[in-house]
């Protein structure tokens, strides 16, 4: 009897682990690029604050840094990390504090607020000349995204 109670027991635990590891299985990667990412994600932000250096390495220079994350069943970011910064500067940490404050509501096609992976390229000092703008902030960009 006591080694039926044992194996229920074990059972139980084991399903409630289940259970509770549902909702971080359901965050399953799903990368989007992000030129795609309206089809299930619209950003709620108009506005947000940004973490700055007082100093730095170039701080003054055209940057731009290529921060990817995942938006969760809730809208919020997380998994938030630098991927790439072109030129190497300090301002990667700048883009993540601008990311980790984003939040999202579903598309109308996301009707079941699927999770996904992205990621959002921030420019900072950019040339007023668009070619230019666009060949500094092209070096940003990541792969294996789908459109």
């Amino acid at each position: 009897m006591h080694k039926k109670n044992l194996l229920v027991t074990r059972g139980l635990l084991l399903g409630l682990a289940l259970v509770c590891t549902a909702p971080v299985m359901a965050q399953a990667e799903h990368k989007v690029a992000p030129e795609s990412l309206n089809s299930y994600w619209i950003l709620l932000n108009t506005k947000v604050d940004a973490d700055v250096p007082n100093s730095g390495r170039n701080l003054d220079k055209p940057v731009c840094a290529a921060v990817t994350y995942t938006i969760g069943s809730d809208g919020a970011t997380m998994n938030v990390e630098v991927a790439k910064v072109v030129p190497d500067s300090d301002l990667g940490a700048v883009g993540k504090s601008v990311v980790t404050r984003f939040h999202y509501g579903p598309s109308l096609t996301n009707k079941d607020s699927t999770p996904v992976s992205t990621y959002y390229v921030v420019s900072f000092n950019l040339p007023a000349d668009p070619a230019q703008a666009k060949r500094i902030t092209d070096a940003c960009k990541l792969p294996g995204y789908s459109s």
